[in-house]
């Protein structure tokens, strides 16, 4: 059986270079690579104010490039770098799509729900995701055990255990486990049953927080609930956060409105 072949040639790659503010060349090479994440990691925000508003997630390219290009929304992992991956591939890149299992914040053993990518270079493999949010990557990080890789506001790196490959947060706090694959090729499909269960179940994380963050060269934003912290310099700030407060800080922190009329309730903030 043959997998099927990646959905590029709908992607409006002008349009979405135009939305992350990039002008730069277009070659499958490490430096656009680093551009390109760098530029997507500050111009669209991890939200998944959808899942909260009762709407459906589609993460097929059509559905993503609609929401996060034209409306100039955010999204969560399958939604970003569905996109991201679709750009890559059709300027040129070598691309695998991978899941992995999130460790950050967990005790116990979660499901693999999160959607990141290995990029093929001359200088090696490389992997990349625009979409974890919270302390992920701004920039690429090379597929290499034991070695420390600065981004904007942290610096990562990666252990092996077995077969699989854990992502370590080395910021301000002993290193953290963010989170762990394996570099077997995920497919849509595979994609479908994460996201129906990130969006629906009871137990995910994102059915019952209002969660959203940006980067920028100065600050990394987070939100979860009332609680919005801003890191800049090592150093964070943290504000609880009114029921105005949280609209107005999603628009002018996030870019995000709601929908007229509509209003968020979840557990996260009622409880």
């Amino acid at each position: 059986m043959h997998p099927p072949a990646p959905d590029t040639a709908s992607l409006d790659l002008d349009a979405y270079l135009a939305r992350i503010g990039y002008r730069g060349a277009l070659a499958a090479t490490r430096e656009v690579l680093d551009a390109l994440h760098t530029a997507h990691a500050y111009s669209i925000p991890f939200e998944n104010l959808d899942v909260l508003l009762g709407r459906p997630i589609r993460i097929d390219l059509a559905g993503v490039q609609e929401k996060l290009v034209n409306a100039r929304r955010g999204g969560y992992c399958f939604e970003q770098n569905t996109l991201f991956v679709a750009a890559l591939r059709r300027i040129g890149f070598k691309v695998t799509t991978l899941i992995a299992r999130v460790r950050f914040h967990r005790s116990d053993i979660g499901p693999r729900t999160h959607m990141l990518s290995l990029i093929e270079l001359p200088e090696g493999p490389f992997i990349a995701d625009v979409g974890f949010g919270g302390p992920g990557l701004t920039q690429p990080i090379r597929l290499v055990e034991g070695e420390s890789q600065a981004q904007a506001h942290d610096v990562v790196g990666l252990r092996r255990e077995g077969d699989a490959w854990v992502l370590e947060s080395r910021g301000r706090e002993p290193w953290q486990d963010l989170y762990a694959f394996t570099l077997e090729e995920q497919f849509p499909v595979d994609y479908e049953v994460a996201n129906h269960y990130t969006s629906t179940h009871p137990d995910s994380l994102f059915v019952s927080n209002v969660l959203a963050a940006i980067s920028s060269p100065e600050a990394r934003v987070t939100l979860r609930n009332r609680q919005l912290g801003v890191l800049r310099g090592g150093q964070v700030q943290w504000f609880e956060l009114g029921d105005d407060e949280l609209l107005d800080v999603l628009k002018t922190r996030f870019g995000l409105e709601l929908p007229a009329g509509a209003r968020l309730s979840c557990a996260g903030l009622n409880g």
